[in-house]
């Protein structure tokens, strides 16, 4: 089971999502407050298990319906995946990858880890 774990910085909180191994496998943007980030990890376990998957590396992908998955290459050429919520925002965000494959295991990382995934609140950095 994977958990979040919420981070302080400087101009406010995020989280990352860890996978049963301790690695980090998405993160969020930095919220303006506690709240809004226990509200972007409830986002995370609602949509996350259900959202559709949408492979912007493919000519002429089709556009899937949020909640979604959207698959992308960087201007490193590493792929990538980003979580919209069912209103289009962002909610979490992946590393790069050099390969799809892995891209993809890691969208099914965050599918299998956010189910009960307990919320950890470190100290401030």
């Amino acid at each position: 089971m994977g958990k979040f774990e919420i981070k302080y910085a400087k101009t406010g909180p995020k989280f990352n999502l860890k996978a049963t191994n301790g690695q980090i496998i998405a993160t969020s943007q930095v919220y303006k407050g506690i709240k809004y980030c226990m509200a972007g990890i409830k986002s995370v376990m609602r949509n996350a298990p259900v959202a559709n998957l949408e492979d912007q590396t493919v000519e002429g992908f089709a556009k899937e319906k949020c909640p979604k998955f959207e698959v992308y290459t960087d201007k490193a050429g590493e792929y990538r995946f980003r979580l919209k919520a069912t209103n289009g925002q962002i909610i979490a965000t992946g590393e790069g990858y050099v390969k799809k494959a892995s891209c993809l295991n890691g969208i099914e990382s965050v599918r299998k880890n956010v189910v009960d995934a307990p919320v950890e609140e470190l100290t401030q950095e």
